[in-house]
């Protein structure tokens, strides 16, 4: 297959994977298109110029780049790097964020202020596509919400701006489950500019579920009104959740419906606050047969837990502020009381510091934590990043860190080191992200909290999360291949959009 891929002027051939909204897909499209691609023996590479998310990943070099690209690099088969996602925003309020470029924070900034930036990523982009199209074969790139973000235009360096630029055909994404999936489609071209509209190649419908001849008429009004081809009818799948990257895509309960093992089952909530971050931590739990894994927002969600997961945040003071407000602190601190588990993981282990010292991330100076494990925090302006290697319970533990704030462990009776975090009755904490992932490790550590929360659970002695994540990611290519025109994605990745694409009306739109 790879010689059918054929070099262009600009190197290795690339598609633009649009939305007609944030969550309509384009994640799990472009992974399942990398998938498929990879299969076939093309070397690929995903490649998203922006992402705002709270979920990321580490690469092998130390840089933090979103987890969508990270998972979507394994599906392609190579090793992620910073150029498929060089610029990461991580939002720490509803006004500011943290902005990263390949791999590393230089900043924090409001909206107005992100202007500022705009030049430079917009060149750091460009030649981070660039270096991609050099080295492998071709190039699955992924939009940021939605290219008719017309407020957005003139600054986009991710939707249109990108393809504008490096003259890609776009496939424009639309979540039919949601409803109204034609108007959405047809209302996004035709809210582009002419020369925005002569890229948008086609559409794909996503999440259908139904009788195929239902959909066709509406299938052919869309063909004739815009005079675009539906390359694609995508049917729902069932536990497509791991390594989103998007808090939209959190619900009440994590996982498949679970059968109990054995008539046992152990019930994990997890605190969801405001600005939580690499809640994929929590999916190696729920994969384990009998494991019930559900987010909570009140204290009384809290009280038939055998454990609470504090997750990881990108606002560790505003969120255990929120925390308080609810009286989930006051729910949590009396679980620890009771020795009923609790695990705390990066965000949530300073947050069961006695103390934590913040500068830099809230500017709050010193604020009280929820006093469970004898440490103290203190805020650092260098962010940490490492793929450190451990172990606990006796098995190796490979794992990730992002995170600013440095935690110090008082050395006091009753205290155990647990992987570089400590332990203290039943209460653990670490700042590593991925722990869970290992299988050994994380069935002794349920079988340990199983045994703390008087549950008579037995972890499932052949669960293998690699293994579950790869059938999902097969999964995917499987649902490219059989249910998108291939061989037309391959013609728009070396062709390009087709020449002389209508323009639909109402257009004409300030150029960006």
């Amino acid at each position: 297959m790879t010689s059918m891929i054929r070099r262009g002027p600009a190197g290795a051939p690339a598609l633009l994977v649009a939305g007609t909204t944030s969550d309509a897909g384009k994640s799990v499209i472009v992974t399942g298109i990398c998938r498929w691609l990879a299969r076939q023996g093309v070397k690929v590479a995903p490649f998203k110029a922006q992402n705002m998310s709270l979920n990321s990943a580490v690469t092998a070099d130390g840089a933090e780049i979103g987890r969508a690209q990270a998972a979507q690099a394994a599906a392609a088969g190579v090793e992620p790097t910073a150029a498929m996602n060089p610029v990461l925003l991580k939002p720490g309020s509803d006004r500011r964020s943290q902005v990263v470029v390949r791999g590393r924070p230089v900043g924090e900034t409001d909206a107005l202020g992100y202007r500022e930036f705009k030049d430079r990523l917009r060149t750091v982009a460009a030649e981070s596509l660039a270096e991609l199209r050099a080295e492998y074969d071709a190039v699955v790139c992924e939009g940021a919400g939605s290219p008719a973000e017309i407020n957005l235009r003139r600054g986009d360096i991710a939707n249109m701006g990108l393809a504008r630029e490096a003259g890609l055909p776009v496939l424009v994404v639309g979540d039919i489950d949601r409803g109204g999936v034609f108007a959405a489609m047809h209302g996004t071209l035709a809210l582009l500019e002419p020369a925005d509209q002569a890229l948008i190649a086609g559409f794909v419908v996503n999440k259908f579920r139904g009788a195929p001849e239902l959909l066709e008429p509406g299938l052919d009004m869309l063909r004739r009104l815009t005079g675009r081809p539906v390359h694609g009818v995508l049917p729902w799948l069932d536990g497509q959740w791991l390594d989103v990257e998007d808090s939209l895509a959190l619900s009440g309960e994590r996982g498949p419906a679970l059968a109990p093992l054995r008539g046992r089952t152990l019930r994990v909530a997890v605190v969801r606050t405001p600005r939580i971050s690499n809640f994929t931590d929590i999916d190696a739990l729920a994969v384990e047969p009998g494991v019930d894994v559900r987010f909570a927002t009140s204290p009384h969600e809290l009280d038939d837990a055998d454990l609470v997961v504090l997750p990881g945040s990108r606002a560790t003071v505003a969120d255990l502020a929120w925390m308080r407000e609810r009286g989930l602190d006051a729910a949590v601190v009396d679980r620890a009381g009771h020795e009923r588990p609790v695990l705390g993981i990066c965000g949530g282990y300073q947050m069961l510091a006695r103390t934590i010292h913040d500068e830099v991330e809230s500017g709050a100076g010193a604020v009280p934590g929820l006093g469970l494990l004898p440490t103290s925090v203190d805020f650092a302006a260098d962010k940490t990043l490492a793929r450190p290697v451990g172990s606990a319970y006796g098995h190796t533990v490979e794992a990730y860190e992002i995170h600013h704030g440095l935690t110090r462990i008082e050395d006091e009776p009753g205290t155990e080191r647990f992987l570089d975090g400590c332990r203290r009755r039943a209460v653990w904490g670490t700042t590593w992200h991925g722990a869970l992932e290992n299988d050994a490790f994380r069935r002794a550590f349920l079988a340990d909290v199983a045994q703390c929360a008087g549950r008579d659970f037995v972890p499932a002695p052949d669960t293998d999360f690699a293994a579950e994540r790869t059938a999902r990611v097969d999964a995917l290519g499987d649902m490219v291949e059989q249910y998108m025109d291939t061989d037309a994605l391959l013609r728009l990745m070396e062709q390009g959009p087709p020449a002389e694409l209508p323009i639909v009306p109402p257009a004409g739109l300030p150029a960006g």
